[in-house]
C-alpha cells in the first residue's frame, strides 16, 4: 500500500470513528438500561479519542507527506472490557434491554469487527515500526470493543450463561 492509499485509508478511518461515535451516543441517550447506557457512552468516548489522534496524525502526515515524527502514537487502553461486569454489579434494579438495544449491539459488533480488521490490514501493510504499532494498537482496542459487545449481547439474550461464565463458577460436584 503506497502513501496515498494509506492516507486515504486514514481518511476513511476518521469518518468511521465519528460515524460510530454518533451511533454510540445516540443509543446511550435512547436506552433505559443503565448497563447499556454506560457501555455505549464509554465506547463513544473512546471512539472520540481515536478520532482526535487520527485527525492530528492525518494533518501532520498530509503536511509532511510521510508518517510524522511528533504525533503521540499511544492511545489509552480501553476500559470497556471491565465496564459491563462493573456496571451490572452496580445496578440494584435489573432493567432489561429492549429489542432496539439488542439490535444496536449487533450493529456495533459489526462496526467493531470491521474496524479491527481494517486497522490490522493497515498495520500489516506498512513497514515503519511506529506506524505498524499504532495501527496494531487501534486494531486491538477495536477487538476489545467487539468482545465487550459480544458479552453485552450474551447478557441480554442469555443472562444466566453470562453470569456463569463471568463469575467463573465451577461445577465440581463437591
Amino acid at each position: 500500500m503506497d502513501e496515498k492509499e494509506r492516507l486515504n485509508a486514514l481518511e476513511t478511518a476518521l469518518n468511521n470513528e465519528m460515524r460510530e461515535r454518533a451511533f454510540y451516543l445516540r443509543h446511550a441517550a435512547r436506552t433505559k438500561n443503565p448497563v447499556g447506557k454506560a457501555m455505549f457512552q464509554q465506547i463513544g468516548d473512546e471512539e472520540l479519542e481515536h478520532y482526535e489522534y487520527l485527525k492530528k496524525l492525518h494533518a501532520k502526515w498530509e503536511k509532511q507527506e510521510k508518517w510524522p515524527e511528533t504525533v503521540p502514537l499511544r492511545v489509552k487502553d480501553t476500559v470497556v472490557k471491565h465496564l459491563l461486569l462493573d456496571s451490572i454489579k452496580g445496578v440494584e434494579e435489573k432493567t432489561g434491554g429492549d429489542a432496539d438495544d439488542l439490535e444496536a449491539i449487533r450493529v456495533a459488533i459489526e462496526f467493531e469487527a470491521k474496524g479491527a480488521e481494517s486497522y490490522a490490514e493497515l498495520s500489516d501493510s506498512v513497514k515503519d515500526p511506529r506506524e505498524k504499532e499504532f495501527f496494531s494498537l487501534l486494531s486491538q482496542i477495536e477487538h476489545e470493543h467487539y468482545l465487550s459487545l459480544k458479552d453485552a449481547e450474551e447478557f441480554l439474550t442469555d443472562p444466566e450463561s453470562y453470569y456463569r461464565r463471568s463469575e467463573h463458577h465451577g461445577l465440581d460436584g463437591g
